[in-house]
């Protein structure tokens, strides 16, 4: 594990030259700075989503205000900032067990969301998006949106400030989130033993000298005390002996195998799934190895394996859509990218990356549906900065520059960049009648752009 663990530090440091976007650096980069990923896969974050649902309802909280980022980094960490959001790092889930010990982590930062912990800084960031949250805890020189299956967007941290304290947790505070999560465990039928494996797991780190630690030890400081009354909890629970269900276990092993085989490089991939290994999460894992690696033909071939045995999972769909768009057949990719959709028509990536494909082909007949499916997109997913500029081409080819400017106002205010902002916004502002509902949406975008130079 420990080899794993160095192997994805390498790869995140280098993720930034493959991965599909580009830092654009408003100056040159800080000597210290370094480099942070929001990685949006729909399949995974429907994942923890699914995980996380019963406790976000346990805790009395609206499963649906909840807002769950992926970090792209390998370290053990996850935290709540910003009011109602979760961030959980890839390496959390590269590194757990299993998915109960997801379970239990989730269970114990929704004790933190419910507990008001770090009230201090939910009142600032509470209406922030989350590229700004991580841009205030990392102090931030560029942003730039990503895009695609497993986008990301890159913030590239100049200020040093560190996440470690400014999200760190009392000991009251540690042991008081402990005590919710095992109310919302029992509250849900479910067993707390991912969560004392968890931590043990943390245990062991202690040992480590603290610039080896994950960040997960050091903002939530382990004691003796906490563990034991965890695993005292264990042993007197009624719910100790329930397994997690097996389609959730499914579930966790696949977002596991997609994160390596699409962020490790492909010899690695295939030593952790071996060809011998024909369970679907290795299938899985070795097609996306296979495409990330350019072997596309080895990549379908896969995906159109566990689609026939699978051939209503919409996620199976998308990445044969998206294999198949990258190796250059947009044509090709509009089929399963519209079959994904049809099984899952709300989720906002689907219905995005579509809208892409769509557009890419620059074809006159799908230009009003690319543009219907990326506001679908943005309906359900306001935050997406790719998903606004996209929506810009598509009027932008359309030749209406009103709308054009007002999705281009939106990416910028997302971005940060204010005076791109103000300068779409005030050009929207302009090409609408005064009082319509676009003349209101640009008068918005302008008050939002001022606030923030302020």
């Amino acid at each position: 594990m420990r080899k794993l663990k160095d192997l994805l530090k390498h790869i995140v440091k280098i993720a930034t030259v493959f991965l599909f976007s580009v830092v654009l650096m408003a100056g040159a980069e800080p000597a210290h700075a370094q480099k942070v990923s929001l990685v949006r896969d729909a399949e995974i974050e429907n994942t923890i989503r699914q995980f996380a649902a019963p406790v976000f309802r346990a805790a009395n909280l609206d499963e649906r205000a909840v807002k769950i980022h992926l970090v792209l980094d390998d370290s053990l960490n996850a935290f709540v900032a910003g009011g109602q959001r979760l961030f959980i790092n890839t390496g959390l889930i590269t590194q757990a067990d299993n998915a109960g010990q997801i379970i239990g982590v989730i269970a114990h930062e929704t004790g933190h969301i419910s507990g008001g912990h770090l009230a201090r800084i939910h009142d600032v960031l509470q209406q922030s998006s989350a590229t700004a949250i991580l841009s205030m805890l990392l102090g931030v020189t560029a942003i730039v949106a990503g895009r695609g299956d497993v986008g990301t967007m890159i913030i590239a941290a100049g200020q040093g400030i560190s996440t470690s304290n400014f999200l760190k947790y009392s000991r009251t505070q540690e042991s008081a989130a402990d005590q919710a999560a095992l109310k919302y465990l029992d509250a849900t039928s479910q067993s707390a033993k991912g969560l004392l494996g968890f931590m043990q797991k943390l245990g062991e780190q202690e040992l480590l000298v603290t610039a080896r630690q994950d960040p997960y030890v050091r903002t939530h400081p382990l004691t003796r005390d906490r563990v034991s009354t965890i695993a005292n909890h264990v042993a007197n629970s009624p719910h100790s002996g329930t397994a997690v269900s097996q389609n959730l276990e499914v579930l966790y092993q696949r977002a596991r195998a997609k994160i390596i085989g699409y962020f490790m490089p492909l010899g690695h991939t295939l030593r952790i799934y071996k060809n011998s290994d024909t369970s679907q999460a290795a299938r899985y894992a070795r097609a996306i190895g296979y495409f990330r690696n350019s072997d596309f033909g080895k990549a379908i071939r896969l995906m159109d394996e566990l689609i026939a045995e699978v051939p209503l999972d919409p996620y199976f769909w998308e990445m044969k859509g998206q294999i198949t768009f990258e190796g250059g057949d947009a044509r090709g990719a509009i089929k399963p990218y519209q079959t994904a959709v049809s099984l899952l028509p709300n989720n906002p990536l689907l219905r995005r990356d579509l809208g892409r494909v769509q557009l890419e082909l620059n074809d006159p007949a799908l230009l009003n549906e690319a543009i219907a499916n990326i506001r679908a997109a943005i309906i359900e997913d306001p935050e997406s900065p790719f998903s606004w500029r996209q929506l810009a081409i598509g009027y932008g080819r359309q030749g209406d520059k009103g709308h054009s400017s007002l999705a281009l106002a939106e990416e910028a205010l997302l971005l940060g960049k204010k005076s791109i902002a103000r300068y779409h916004g005030g050009l929207a502002e302009r090409l609408f009648p005064e009082g319509s509902r676009e003349w209101l949406q640009a008068q918005d975008i302008l008050t939002a752009a001022r606030i923030k130079k302020k």
